[in-house]
């Protein structure tokens, strides 16, 4: 049984789950989709088509699944948002629906902290495991890996390409691509260091910190031009996954990252 109070509107065309609760003033569009023990805040609207998996909370007056903000968007052509599972959504927050030039489909992955206010728009890609401060906001098209933190108030341009656990500072505004396990801040942000702390919590020995400390040397502190740097790069010995992961993102970076 969910609990849905008597004030919300809910299409015929929505599928609601088990043990969901929605809201006062709440609007739940057609073609939604909405998973087991999902809880919807009061005066939110949910459009379609959008599948939510189980155990979301999605707090008082969120946009979630609205028409992409670009001004190409044909409702005719192919448009989803596809959110995970276990995600904390908090109040006044918007999530948009992709586009067909952008394959049509914004992903939120699993286990998610967007705090209040923040925006992510048409065609992102967002992984797991993702803190989004208050006021961060995503332009359309961007990819965020997994683990990433983002200061309040960061900002990021559309087609940038965030790495696995990088980290931006308060207020930050990011341009380019940022590689994984970077600390950037500023605007323009520029790197500063490594993402020790973000390391240490998932458990990454010394070791390995060490070696992405001489990842980041080489790259940001030797004055060597992009191809220089992964030329070094490839002649380190260590070759862990997280080392491995830094190379690679900066040699497939196509936007160019920050510097």
């Amino acid at each position: 049984m969910s609990k849905v109070h008597p004030t919300s509107i809910i299409d015929a065309g929505a599928v609601i789950g088990k043990e969901v609760e929605i809201g006062p003033w709440t609007l739940i569009g057609a073609d939604v989709v909405i998973g087991d023990n999902c809880r919807i805040g009061s005066h939110c609207v949910i459009s379609g088509p959008t599948k939510m998996g189980a155990n979301n909370n999605i707090h008082s007056f969120c946009v979630i699944g609205g028409d992409p903000q670009d001004k190409k968007f044909e409702p005719a052509r192919s448009s989803e948002l596809i959110i995970g599972e276990g995600n904390e959504i908090r109040e006044y927050c918007s999530v948009n629906r992709g586009t067909h030039a952008g394959g049509g489909i914004t992903r939120l992955g699993n286990s998610n902290w967007i705090m209040a206010y923040c925006h992510i728009a048409h065609d992102c890609q967002v992984g797991n495991d993702i803190v989004l401060a208050n006021n961060t906001t995503l332009a359309g098209h961007v990819i965020v890996e997994d683990y990433v933190t983002l200061g309040g108030f960061t900002g990021i341009h559309q087609f940038c390409h965030l790495g696995e656990g990088s980290f931006s500072a308060i207020s930050s505004i990011i341009k380019k691509d940022v590689p994984p396990f970077v600390t950037v801040n500023g605007n323009s942000a520029k790197p500063r260091c490594i993402n020790k702390i973000g390391l240490q919590r998932r458990g990454y020995s010394q070791d390995v910190i060490n070696s992405l400390r001489r990842c980041y040397r080489i790259l940001y502190l030797q004055g060597n031009s992009k191809e220089v740097a992964i030329k070094k790069l490839d002649s380190i010995a260590d070759s862990s996954v997280v080392t491995q992961k830094f190379r690679d993102f900066i040699t497939e970076s196509e936007r160019g990252i920050v510097r």
